[in-house]
C-alpha cells in the first residue's frame, strides 16, 4: 500500500515537473516572439536602408581603430557614423591631432562626409562622461513621450552637455527634435548635424510599410 502511493506521488511530482518545463519552454518562446517583433519595429522606423546600419557600424568602428594608432593616449574622440556622415566628438590637445582626426576618418572607406565638433582642452572626467549619458537618456525619453515624432529616426550623442542630433529627418522634424532636447535639463546647447529630406519623401517612407503588408497579405 505504501510503495503504490509512493508511486502515486512519484508521477505526480514528474508530471507536475513536466508541466512546469513545458510552461518556461513556451515562456521563452513567448519572450523570444515579443522581442523579435520589438526588434523589427524599431529597425522598420531606422530610415537608414540596412546596408548603411550596417556600414555606420563598421566605419565607427573601423574610424576608432585608425584614431587608436594614429593618436597619442591622451587624445579623447568619439566617432559616430550616422547614413555615412560621420561625427567626431571629444577632447584633443591641439588644433594639429583635431586636423589629423578628421583626416584619419576621411580616409575610412564609404564615408561621405566628416563633421569635426572636437574641443581642444583636457579630457572630461568620469563625472562629466557619465552625466552626458545621463542627458541622453533623458533626450531620447524625450523624445519617446512627443507624440509627434519618430523617436527611433534621431540618434543623440551628447558630449560636455552639448547635445548633437544626427538623422534623416524633415526640417520640420529637425527643428521640433531640437526644441524638444533643449527644454531636457542639464542639456547646454543643441547642434543639429541632420540629413534633411522632404516632407513628400518622409510621406514615401510612412506609406512603404503599409504597402507592403498588404502585397504580404495578398500572396
Amino acid at each position: 500500500m505504501i510503495k503504490q502511493r509512493f508511486g502515486k506521488l512519484s508521477r505526480s511530482l514528474l508530471l507536475t515537473g513536466a508541466c512546469c518545463a513545458v510552461l518556461m519552454s513556451l515562456q521563452g518562446c513567448v519572450e523570444l516572439m515579443v522581442g523579435s517583433a520589438v526588434v523589427g519595429t524599431f529597425a522598420t522606423a531606422d530610415r537608414r536602408t540596412f546596408g548603411a546600419q550596417t556600414e555606420d557600424k563598421s566605419i565607427a568602428v573601423k574610424g576608432e581603430i585608425r584614431l587608436s594608432k594614429a593618436l597619442s593616449d591622451t587624445a579623447h574622440v568619439n566617432v559616430n557614423s550616422y547614413n555615412r556622415h560621420v561625427l567626431l566628438t571629444g577632447e584633443v590637445a591641439d588644433q594639429q591631432t583635431k586636423d589629423k582626426a578628421e583626416n584619419e576618418l576621411k580616409a575610412v572607406e564609404g564615408v561621405v562626409s566628416v563633421i569635426n565638433e572636437i574641443q581642444i582642452s583636457g579630457n572630461s572626467n568620469f563625472s562629466a562622461r557619465s552625466n552626458d549619458a545621463l542627458i541622453t537618456t533623458k533626450v531620447k525619453a524625450s523624445f519617446v513621450d512627443t507624440k509627434d515624432l519618430y523617436a527611433n529616426s534621431y540618434k543623440v550623442i551628447t558630449e560636455g552637455s552639448v547635445v548633437y542630433l544626427m538623422g534623416r529627418v524633415t526640417q520640420r522634424e529637425g527643428d521640433r527634435a531640437a526644441d524638444v532636447a533643449s527644454s531636457v535639463s542639464g542639456v547646454r546647447k543643441v547642434v543639429k548635424v541632420f540629413e534633411y529630406i522632404t516632407e513628400e519623401e518622409l510621406k514615401a517612407m510612412l506609406v512603404q510599410p503599409a504597402k507592403s503588408e498588404k502585397s504580404e497579405s495578398g500572396n
